[in-house]
């Protein structure tokens, strides 16, 4: 029989790891900080024995003396941990898992890689919901797509059941501080419990979980999967609890922090755990997990998910899935020495026993995307246009370029005026970066120079021509294009929706085409009437993944087309895989 040393055996986790280890006849050592807790707690599991210990003590000296066949640590949080209990295992060739989902200490395990390999011991970080489970369900869902453009995830737990007070310090040590993310090909920040949206769970039949808040959290996700995934694609995670008020309260909390009135809430989190505790119980024992991603399979855009909504609390035993299955890989020797995250190491059909003894649901589901709004309006067109005009339209989810522009404003005062209540950039040659993100049929563009930003959204309208909105002013244009380029034609304009008379219309002249060094050019400028002249900006700009940003695909060799499965039968085959 086996014996597992579990640190934090007597955690939310780590409690529920401990019984689910103990059925597959495994023996325990139950380990915590009050021996005479962890002492009580394994009364009631077979084959387990108590011991006192603290994960910042002498860990050496406890694996000397008990010689565990496999160290699991649940006793969290992570985040500012140090890699004590990893380096003790390597030193004494004991393979290691944990539940950490503490971004740097999951990211950063690869910097014991050589020891371990040296040691000939595995060394796995991140054997939870993130990033085993993660992992498995995104790798899965980019099957056999040729590129990946977004993956977009969130996870909203239970308010009456939780996972302890651990999962709360976690999260608060991220709120409202930056969060690197990658986006539109480069890597931008976002700030921990901002960005707020109404996250919904659906399954096809309309069943699941509607409207619940989820906001930016920092995971291990958002540096492993942009660079395991063909295409590099933009990674967003939010999190959050079925309250409202518990998601309005740390919202607002958050502010503090981002504005440097405060550099962390870690201070306050005695009292934020007491009102976290206090809110709980008005909650309900359902919790929910959503992944979308975008990609490409040839000509095709297509959007897979995958959904799991989990009843009467049982959402809390899906951390300790990964961490169950790959003790089993590391006790059998299936997994090779070094150290790494457990974001490519389980596949998602492994997860399928345990998901079917719990009260759960969960679904695979794919649809076809339409084409990218440029496209739409232009038709048979936009396949004439050239390459670096037609491949900076050809928008799938987020995408972003880079290049230079030069900016000119007008002189006069009214025009300065104008020119800085819509936020353009002052004159200049600056570097500029342009983001753009493609969400139901909406592009919304942000333009860069040299870090001064301004942004519009575009749609399609009725009549065939395209929508660009700055705030509450709305410009409709035609789009005349060919094979040297196209061009925006203003043809009605409007403010908060009432339209405006055209003679009071600005005038503006807009063209894009292609240079002979095959990059993206633009010419912009944009007058009013007895104003003249209030801006014009040019340049060029080349996609990101055109500029080196590495490409990785993290399984096998990317397929011909022959090769592909159809997409409509791989969601079949996924679908049967979930029933």
């Amino acid at each position: 029989m086996s014996l597992i040393l579990v640190i934090g055996g007597t955690g939310g986790f780590g409690a529920r790891l401990c019984r689910r280890l103990a059925v597959a006849r495994h023996g325990l050592l139950v380990a915590g900080r009050n021996g005479d807790r962890a002492a009580a707690f394994a009364a009631t599991l077979p084959d387990a024995r108590a011991l006192a210990m603290d994960r910042g003590g002498d860990v050496a000296a406890l694996l000397a003396a008990h010689r565990p066949d496999l160290v699991i640590d649940a006793a969290g949080p992570f985040q500012a941990s140090s890699y004590a209990v990893p380096q003790a295992c390597i030193a004494a060739g004991i393979p290691y898992l944990d539940l950490a989902d503490a971004r740097d200490f999951v990211s950063g395990i690869v910097s014991l890689d050589e020891a371990a390999r040296q040691a000939g011991v595995a060394i796995v970080a991140g054997a939870s919901s993130v990033s085993a489970l993660s992992g498995a369900v995104v790798r899965k869902l980019a099957e056999r797509l040729d590129r990946v453009e977004t993956v977009d995830m969130a996870l909203s737990a239970a308010s009456r059941r939780s996972g302890g007070e651990s999962i709360v310090r976690a999260a608060l040590s991220y709120v409202g501080r930056p969060v690197l993310l990658w986006r539109a090909g480069r890597w931008s920040h976002g700030h921990g419990w901002q960005e707020m949206v109404r996250a919904s769970f659906l399954f096809r039949d309309g069943s699941g979980l509607r409207g619940r808040l989820a906001a930016i959290a920092d995971v291990p996700d958002l540096d492993l999967l942009p660079a395991m995934l063909p295409g590099r694609p933009s990674v967003t995670f939010r999190g959050g609890t079925e309250s409202g008020l518990q998601m309005g309260a740390l919202w607002l909390a958050s502010w503090p922090v981002r504005c440097g009135w405060l550099k962390s809430l870690a201070g306050a989190a005695p009292l934020l755990v007491r009102l976290y505790r206090l809110t709980a119980g008005f909650g309900g024992a359902r919790s929910a997990m959503k992944i979308v991603l975008r990609g490409r399979a040839g000509a095709l855009m297509v959007e897979r998910s995958w959904t799991v909504v989990a009843e009467k609390g049982e959402g809390l035993e899906i951390p300790t899935l990964g961490a169950a299955l790959l003790a089993e890989d590391a006790l059998a020797g299936r997994l090779a020495p070094g150290a790494r995250s457990a974001a490519s190491l389980l596949t998602l059909d492994r997860f399928e026993p345990a998901f079917a003894a719990l009260a759960l649901r969960h679904e695979i589901d794919e649809r076809e995307l339409p084409p990218p709004l440029y496209a739409r309006i232009l038709g048979s067109a936009f396949d004439a246009l050239p390459p670096a005009v037609r491949g900076l339209h050809d928008l799938c989810g987020d995408a972003g370029a880079a290049g230079e522009g030069t900016v000119m404003r007008g002189r006069g005062p009214l025009a300065r005026l104008v020119a800085t209540l819509m936020r353009f950039p002052p004159a200049g040659t600056w570097p500029l970066r342009l983001a753009f993100t493609d969400r139901n049929g909406v592009e919304a563009w942000t333009r860069d120079f040299g870090g001064h930003a301004f942004s519009s959204a575009l749609c399609a309208a009725r009549d065939g021509l395209i929508v660009e909105r700055f705030g509450s002013l709305r410009f409709a244009f035609a789009l005349p294009a060919g094979p040297e380029g196209l061009e925006m034609r203003l043809r009605r304009w409007s403010v908060f929706r009432l339209p405006l008379p055209r003679f009071l219309a600005p005038r503006i002249s807009a063209r894009e085409w292609q240079d002979d060094q095959g990059r993206f050019r633009f010419d912009v400028a944009v007058a009013l009437p007895l104003i003249g002249d209030v801006i014009g900006y040019w340049g060029w700009l080349e996609l990101a993944e055109k500029r080196g940003n590495p490409v990785v695909i993290a399984s096998g060799a990317k397929q011909s087309s022959a090769e592909r499965m159809a997409p409509q039968d791989w969601i079949a085959a996924s679908r049967r895989s979930s029933q």
